[in-house]
């Protein structure tokens, strides 16, 4: 049996994780796996129902979970009070860390039937695929902070370390791809990001195999948008990397089929990059698909490839037939729950 802590959070978490959950028991009745999820509470609604955004015993459901299935954290409310000491997004930031999170993966690629939703044109998207291989746990996100009335602060810091064993992540991936690694940073300003550079262009010495490039992040920002093919695995640091990994989602055609994983030596989060949408909540009109493409991800984190390639395929399937939410199909969209049905019919009916 898998344990599966399930973490659906705040907005359009509940919605996308209950269509993900559909999927995998989809799953697990077609290929007669065992999944046994057990839901906690994560972010806003865990401040309000726990005063806490990560709650004791939602952290040590994790540590003893197989995997963690996340959903969304974030709700406008929190934002009323910039000053307040609780806020949704440091239980999601407690949890990488205390999980060991370092690497996150974030998989960008251009689908066929999605070409008319980009506002890139299909000779600039067509073909693809490339991997941003994110450090989670270090940068500005972590570092001190300090405030006063007239100024404020956040401390930019990594250590060789860091930077070493995201580079293997990256590392292990571009061997397995095509070959090729772009180390995305600001070594012309940043102290921070010249170490980096040093690192990796020691790191690169031992990998002949692998085509190792660099690349300013304000460079690379634009290089996304006028020849995004270039690119194969994307390697960079915290805030960079969330941010061009936001901006990639023009190339898929809509933020909401991107999924995530959070890796570490021997834990692992999933989750879509989207947030909470929480002008969508309870409406039925979020899309699911990058919380189910999550969910095949932590398939292939449990080594059950099979069993996450039918999801895939299953996925496609439906872009194809245009079941889809009004994100890619504003003539005739289907609700969140429909194309969470229709997945699962296909996975249970079809030879995929």
């Amino acid at each position: 049996m898998l344990n599966i802590a399930v973490l659906p959070g705040d907005g359009i978490g509940p919605e996308i994780i209950s269509e993900a959950i559909k999927v995998l028991k989809a799953i697990s009745e077609k290929r007669n796996i065992d999944f046994n999820f057990n839901y906690y509470d994560v972010g806003g609604i865990a401040i309000d129902k726990h005063s806490n955004p990560l709650p004791q015993s939602t952290l040590d459901a994790c540590k003893n979970s197989d995997a963690v299935l996340f959903g969304a954290i974030g709700d406008p409310k929190f934002d009323k009070n910039p000053d307040s000491s609780l806020r949704p997004e440091q239980g999601l930031l407690k949890l990488r860390k205390e999980l060991g999170l370092y690497a996150n993966l974030r998989p960008v690629r251009s689908y066929s039937q999605l070409f008319e939703f980009s506002p890139l044109k299909k000779d600039i998207i067509e073909n693809v695929d490339m991997l941003i291989v994110r450090e989670l746990t270090g940068g500005l996100y972590f570092g001190e902070k300090k405030s006063s009335k007239t100024s404020a602060s956040d401390l930019c810091e990594y250590s060789i370390d860091e930077i070493e064993r995201i580079t293997e992540v990256a590392v292990n991936y571009a061997k397995i791809r095509k070959g090729k690694i772009t180390l995305v940073d600001k070594a012309n300003v940043l102290e921070t990001s010249r170490l980096w550079r040093k690192t990796v262009q020691n790191i690169s010495k031992k990998h002949s195999d692998i085509n190792f490039e660099y690349m300013f992040v304000d460079n690379a920002a634009m290089q996304m948008i006028i020849n995004p093919k270039q690119f194969d695995v994307i390697l960079t640091e915290n805030l960079f990397g969330d941010i061009i990994s936001d901006e990639a989602s023009a190339i898929a055609g809509s933020i909401g089929i991107l999924c995530s994983s959070s890796i570490g030596k021997n834990k692992g989060l999933f989750e879509p990059i989207h947030g909470s949408y929480p002008q969508a909540k309870n409406k039925n009109i979020a899309n699911p698909i990058a919380a189910i493409l999550s969910a095949a991800m932590m398939l292939e984190f449990l080594n059950l490839n099979e069993e996450s390639k039918i999801i895939k395929k299953a996925v496609n399937i439906s872009l194809q037939n245009k079941i889809s939410t009004a994100d890619l199909n504003n003539d005739n969209p289907s609700t969140t729950s429909e194309v969470g049905d229709y997945i699962s019919k296909k996975i249970k009916e079809e030879n995929l």
